[in-house]
């Protein structure tokens, strides 16, 4: 599956090396019916995602019904991104 998107940056449970994104809606909502075939545990789902030229690995989060992806403080420095900016995310979770 491959999500292509845009989100603000926000911030969840206090200081963290990793700021987020929240997945939109309606791409959660697709991604919640495939979910068990991806997960790891809790809810967790596996990804890759490029933010701007950054190629990253991550897990997504289950969140009050969707999904956060966390921002890791490396990407945030080499995309110059922070809290509040709105992004452009390409992820893809499974093969």
């Amino acid at each position: 599956m491959e999500f292509d998107f845009d989100a603000e940056i926000i911030e969840w449970r206090g200081p963290s090396p990793y700021l987020f994104a929240a997945l939109p809606p309606e791409l959660a909502d697709e991604l919640a019916l495939a979910a068990k075939d991806f997960t790891y545990g809790w809810g967790c789902i596996p990804a890759s995602g490029r933010l701007g030229r950054t190629d990253f690995t991550t897990s997504l989060f289950p969140r009050n019904g969707g999904y956060l992806v966390p921002i890791k403080r490396a990407v945030q420095r080499a995309e110059q991104v922070g809290l509040g900016d709105v992004i452009h995310l390409e992820l893809r979770v499974g093969d």
